[in-house]
């Protein structure tokens, strides 16, 4: 599987995970919530679905038609399915969402893995995020390392473009940086709390909690 459908089967099951969804409006959800796709067509979609319901990752449900009718004018058959995640399905994205090797480092991936870090444990998204900030560190220094070989030869709008480039990787950089930290600062108050805290054993309805409300 290439690293595009990849990403993009990844993204299909993260989405089905919170709703079955016909295709128009996963097509929307991953143009609105996951720009990556935005080029994104029905010609590149269905044929990942159909992949994913070959599985058994989804399964097909008859559903009410969209509402915009450029999806309904594919055909109706087409309009009227609904993909809902099986438990097959549900296991498969998990499976994905532990992983955190190179390729969820890489731009197109980090993008999308990010936008599921709210399901992800915190474990799995320190380890994703400073492999990110390990990466970029990484292009980052081969950056200032060409443009110091070759500052001398480039003109004033090349070196201009070179710099941009070279501040944007900075800014996340930093901001994968103050990531990180409020992940540690997360674990370290909870770990400060322990699982044997009074706030933590006290249940709401519980009689011997005398905390004002």
């Amino acid at each position: 599987m290439s690293r595009r459908s990849g990403v993009l089967e990844f993204a299909v099951l993260g989405l089905l995970r919170e709703a079955p969804m016909h295709g128009y409006e996963l097509r929307k959800r991953l143009n609105t919530s996951l720009g990556v796709f935005r080029a994104f067509s029905y010609g590149s979609l269905y044929p990942c679905l159909k992949a994913l319901v070959q599985q058994g990752w989804l399964a097909e449900e008859s559903g009410r038609a969209p509402d915009d009718p450029r999806a309904t004018s594919l055909t109706n058959r087409r309009a009227k399915i609904v993909y809902r995640l099986t438990a097959e399905g549900k296991e498969r994205f998990e499976e994905l969402l532990a992983q955190t090797g190179p390729d969820a480092w890489e731009d197109e991936h980090f993008g999308v893995r990010f936008a599921f870090f709210g399901q992800t444990s915190r474990d799995v998204r320190m380890r994703v995020l400073e492999g990110r900030r390990s990466r970029l560190e990484e292009r980052l220094a081969k950056m200032r390392a060409s443009m110091a070989r070759t500052r001398e030869k480039l003109d004033a709008y090349t070196l201009e473009l070179q710099r941009h480039g070279m501040e944007s990787v900075e800014r996340e950089v930093r901001w994968l940086n103050e990531l990180i930290e409020s992940e540690r600062e997360g674990q370290d108050q909870r770990e400060q709390r322990g699982p044997g805290s009074a706030r933590e054993r006290a249940r709401p309805d519980d009689p011997s909690d005398d905390r004002t409300i």
